[in-house]
């Protein structure tokens, strides 16, 4: 079934770009719970908060910062960093459950995880990595876009590609790479599916015609792998027609992309739609940066008002209707059974390989 309701609350989940939060109140919503987040003025440590005053649930990301405390913008109740109330309005008693949940943070990669279940099992070591995303040898471009949409859609549509041709087409997508049979692997137990496609002999779409230069036949690697329930990296590899790498792996006149999604579900229906694509070739070229900048938004946007009409359809459709699952559809399926196993098993954390 299309439609993942439950959520592994005991994992890792990107609720912003660490350029997002400052010294103004950011609010979420991740697995239904409101947060909100900011920086400190001491050491500028990221702090998420539960984003309902204890009062009468003004939501924080509506108030004020008066130095490193939060200061409700309807009655003035007063948190610290730690969530702990340190004023209330008219008397000097705080009431002994005045106080809002704090979410354990980790900065990595240009994302910041928070942990929205047990805080004890909030292990930093088991945060996937995306080391690319703000590595000197790599430019990267980003953005966020919400969807109105289960999340497990946009997992589904991640690790089947095929859509590239389709939806995408000319942007990314291209016929070989719909006609080219997929490699898919999964590894159950480190909650890792990888999808791998190898197209020898490709058109080159206008997305890396115009960003590298090269034209006519190329080779062109697809290689996924998706850490559950959050991190999804796509390792691009383009280069002339018939350049392979060499013996030792190397690949000198090949230009790499590895784009990078995180799913972070919002709550029921609705999901976060992070997204970045890093670079290894012209760096320091704004015009490149730009152009795929903007081209990766209209990519992203088409994901979005298709997904969008997606969960509005099968949210009219009988229940008890069937789904059509083909050979291409087995990382989305893998991804899936992960998925609902997080859930079964009690959320225990992935261990990450690192």
């Amino acid at each position: 079934m299309p439609h993942i309701t439950a959520f592994a609350r005991n994992q890792w989940y990107v609720v912003a770009f660490t350029y997002e939060i400052g010294r103004e109140l950011v609010g979420r919503t991740v697995l239904g719970e409101p947060l909100v987040l900011y920086r400190t003025a001491e050491d500028g440590a990221v702090v998420a908060l539960s984003d309902r005053c204890v009062h009468r649930r003004f939501p924080l990301s509506e108030s004020r910062l008066d130095g490193d405390r939060v200061v409700c913008g309807y009655h003035g109740f007063t948190y610290d960093p730690t969530g702990a109330c340190v004023y209330v309005p008219g008397q000097k008693r705080i009431p002994r459950t005045a106080r809002v949940a704090s979410y354990p943070v980790v900065e990595q990669d240009l994302f910041v995880w928070a942990w929205i279940g047990d805080p004890a099992l909030a292990d930093p070591g088991s945060v996937p990595r995306a080391p690319h995303m703000d590595s000197p040898h790599w430019t990267t471009v980003s953005g966020m876009e919400p969807i109105d949409a289960d999340y497990g859609l946009l997992v589904d549509n991640l690790l089947d590609l095929s859509h590239e041709t389709y939806l995408h087409g000319g942007y990314i997508g291209t016929p070989e790479v719909a006609e080219t049979p997929i490699v898919t692997e999964v590894d159950e137990d480190a909650g890792i599916v990888r999808v791998s496609r190898r197209m020898d002999d490709a058109a080159c779409p206008p997305f890396y015609a115009r960003s590298t230069g090269v034209e006519g036949r190329i080779t062109r690697w697809q290689d996924i792998e998706y850490h559950a329930p959050c991190l999804y990296l796509l390792h691009s590899r383009i280069a002339p027609a018939g350049v392979l790498p060499e013996a030792d792996g190397s690949d000198p006149d090949a230009f790499h992309t590895e784009i990078t999604y995180a799913i972070t579900p919002s709550g029921d229906g609705r999901v976060y739609d992070f997204w970045a694509v890093s670079r290894d070739f012209a760096r320091s070229d704004d015009e490149v940066s730009a152009f795929m900048r903007d081209l990766n938004h209209t990519v992203v946007m088409q994901d979005v008002d298709a997904l969008n009409i997606l969960q509005r359809t099968l949210a009219s459709e009988r229940a008890g209707y069937q789904e059509l699952s083909i050979g291409i559809d087995a990382g989305g399926l893998a991804a899936r059974r992960i998925l609902a196993r997080l859930v079964e098993e009690g959320d225990k954390p992935v261990e990450r390989v690192r």
